[in-house]
């Protein structure tokens, strides 16, 4: 990829690390520098294309590409006036035209396409809208008042933890300090030796901490599960099923008996069938699978067996 650089002073960002470059309406970068230079009374021509610009809107160029910073400074202004939700349409269809409509216009203005005529479409529906992009401005989406909701159902849980935490510290606090004096006034006055005095102290302390485990508050997160109320996993219900055993197929051949795979080298059943090549033995095939299935194929159904059919 081309260096990033100035296309005024030809300062790249790997002569110069600490290059600043600054883009504005057009898409064409400079450099710090040559912005000072250029803009000293506040405004001036781009040097790349001869835009007005102003120096006050240039920005730090955050994209590899000042296209790119091109169409999302395009695409802001234009979505601040075509401003309507999806709820604004009485079918989908409609809604979709609407989207169309936006995305040709942002790109006619981006890739320079017939810019006098797009921006008076932009201008005339600014006029015939007005009332409505104001509206459009301060109203939110569904999804945006669905969104906010769940923040501040989120906001109150997290309030709510941290008060119950609060309370069950000042609760620890104020039992420990209870003990504490009741420990200090029965070594002080009891009869009983100071260690059966300590350990009886310490088994009711235990006791305590372990009956108040403070709970935690659960999350209701937007699929509408709760975390929190079945520890940190999910149960995962169990299934017990036999396993597969393998049981050999009973072939009924209705003729005599055929020989066994492994004798039929011996009895000389594979003197007449051609030996299999070594490409068809990488593929699983063998000579003894052709004849047996010759001779299952010669004996299979000879005898007449009435009662079977």
């Amino acid at each position: 990829m081309e260096d990033q650089g100035c296309p005024r002073c030809k300062t790249t960002k790997y002569r110069n690390p600490s290059l600043k470059l600054l883009v504005n309406v057009c898409g064409h970068s400079l450099c710090e520098t040559c912005v000072e230079a250029l803009f000293v009374k506040g405004s001036g021509i781009c040097p790349e294309c001869g835009t007005a610009l102003r120096k006050n809107n240039f920005r730090v160029q955050l994209f590899e590409d000042p296209f790119i910073e091109k169409e999302i400074e395009i695409r802001k202004k234009i979505l601040k006036d075509f401003n309507k939700k999806e709820e604004d349409f009485a079918t989908l269809d409609e809604y979709n035209d609407y989207i169309e409509m936006i995305e040709t216009l942002i790109f006619n203005i981006v890739n320079n396409i017939e810019v006098d005529e797009t921006k008076q479409t932009i201008e005339q529906y600014r006029r015939e809208n007005k009332d409505q992009i104001s509206k459009g401005r301060n109203k939110k989406s569904k999804d945006e008042e669905y969104l906010e909701s769940l923040i501040e159902q989120e906001k109150e849980e997290s309030s709510l933890k941290r008060k119950l935490i609060v309370e069950e510290e000042q609760r620890e606090k104020d039992s420990r300090k209870k003990h504490k004096e009741a420990l200090l006034d029965e070594l002080m006055f009891s009869d009983r030796s100071a260690l059966d005095i300590l350990n009886e102290h310490k088994t009711e302390l235990d006791k305590e901490n372990d009956y108040h485990i403070p709970v935690m508050a659960t999350t209701k997160f937007s699929t509408g599960i709760k975390l929190g109320s079945q520890g940190p996993f999910m149960s995962v219900p169990t299934e017990i099923i036999e396993l597969y055993t393998y049981s050999p197929i009973h072939l009924d051949v209705l003729g005599p008996e055929p020989p066994e795979e492994d004798a039929l080298e011996t009895t000389g059943y594979l003197r007449n069938i051609r030996s299999a090549s070594e490409e068809e033995k990488g593929g699983g095939f063998h000579s003894k699978l052709a004849c047996m299935r010759a001779l299952l194929d010669a004996v299979n159904g000879l005898f007449y067996l009435p009662d079977q059919v």
